[in-house]
């Protein structure tokens, strides 16, 4: 199929080691934990904390996790993505009938932005549409991941026209996806439960300055219970992922699993819509920590519904996004 399309797509998710060792996953955690948009500490104080403490305490840990939750061909995050990816750029190139180039990029690790962005301008693309894999804008991820493409660019001397996308909390047919998924398990299962929606956690700090995250969480949230015709005994809205000793967004989502039995909630399954694919947080935080939480509690059913990743409702909603983000360029 040739190439005569007048855009490409660039999407872009957060990044992970390259490998589940110890090395890899500090050459990681360094990179992440030093972008200010992430940790906002001053660095005369951050610095020593994450390089004398953090960067030797925490990688062996992480790693140990990484290695539960690997795949054969590599990190999930990163494997699903490009499973993602793939589908994305056939259905859109067969929907037009020409190759219209579809790049990955992680903001930390690997593949960089930089290399994505080469790779789109070895095709010739003109006019990239910024697709952040972020259904909530935050920013400590969407705006990250454009100041890192901001930064490739500076040494460019032709920049490309730059069509950047905000993000997708309340677009129709995420809402579907979701609330499709939700279904969909309790098909398998033979009963619907209890619906508990977990989302990355923030700093409270990072809100209340004006970062619209928690608003745009709990958009999706109403939109998904409203969707379902869930009454508001039926599901419920926290927040995971916590890390340092100062207050994050609440409720967090340890407390309130620990609670939920008590109040006769017994059976549960639990959905991360701020998380498009699959990765650490979900496959281990939420499926075995917050699943062990709740059933050393009293829980009796703990279930955990997979991210979107490269499922159709998935692609279709991508298809939609890059269309309707391109229509200048057709």
């Amino acid at each position: 199929m040739k190439n005569t399309s007048n855009y490409g797509v660039l999407m872009i998710n957060l990044g992970t080691p390259d490998a589940p060792n110890a090395p890899e996953v500090r050459r990681y955690l360094r990179e992440f934990l030093s972008d200010p948009r992430v940790v906002d500490l001053n660095p005369l104080l951050w610095k020593p904390i994450l390089n004398l403490i953090i960067l030797t305490i925490r990688p062996p840990k992480v790693a140990k996790i990484y290695q539960q939750v690997w795949m054969d061909e590599g990190s999930p995050l990163l494997v699903l993505s490009n499973r993602l990816k793939d589908n994305v750029k056939n259905a859109l190139s067969h929907k037009h009938g020409k190759d219209i180039p579809v790049e990955l990029a992680m903001t930390y690790g690997n593949p960089s932005i930089e290399s994505a962005a080469d790779k789109l301008r070895e095709q010739g693309v003109q006019n990239i549409v910024v697709i952040p894999m972020y259904p909530q804008f935050s920013a400590s991820t969407t705006a990250a991941a454009y100041d890192r493409l901001m930064k490739s660019l500076k040494k460019c001397p032709h920049w490309p026209a730059l069509q950047l996308m905000h993000d997708y909390a309340d677009h129709s047919l995420y809402i579907k996806a979701l609330a499709n998924s939700i279904r969909a398990q309790w098909d398998k299962q033979g009963e619907r439960r209890h619906l508990v929606l977990s989302y990355h956690g923030i700093p409270k700090r990072y809100v209340t300055n004006g970062d619209p995250y928690a608003r745009r969480c709990e958009t999706t949230s109403r939109l998904v219970a409203e969707t379902l015709e869930l009454s508001d005994q039926e599901w419920t809205h926290v927040y995971q992922s916590r890390f340092g000793r100062e207050e994050w967004l609440q409720p967090y989502a340890d407390a309130t699993l620990r609670a939920l039995p008590s109040m006769g909630i017994k059976k549960i399954n639990v959905i991360s819509p701020a998380f498009s694919i699959d990765c650490i947080e979900t496959l281990e935080e939420v499926t075995l920590e917050l699943g062990d939480e709740f059933k050393a509690n009293g829980g009796v059913a703990f279930d955990y519904i997979p991210a979107l990743n490269d499922t159709p409702d998935h692609v279709a909603l991508y298809i939609d996004l890059i269309e309707q983000n391109t229509k200048q360029w057709n």
